[in-house]
């Protein structure tokens, strides 16, 4: 994974309204690839919030997967 590149979220983070399998895009990588810094925004552009992850807890797109949106409001 490297800077600007989007991944997903392997488990719900207890801090923020991120939940397994929400999108977020990769703004920082800690050599050699242990942990990324996460942005996770709305679809309106609304940061909800950056964190740093270990490189366990997220992955790439897979092939035939498709995003989809939900409502942090509920």
């Amino acid at each position: 994974m490297q800077e600007l590149e989007q991944v997903v979220v392997l488990q719900d983070l207890a801090d923020l309204p991120i939940r397994a399998g929400d999108i977020g895009t990769v703004v920082a990588v800690y050599p050699p690839s242990e942990a990324y810094e996460v942005e996770f925004v709305t679809l309106t552009g609304q940061t909800i919030g950056v964190v740093t992850l270990a490189a366990d807890k997220v992955r790439t797109f897979r092939e035939g997967e498709i995003a989809r949106a939900r409502d942090l409001t509920v």
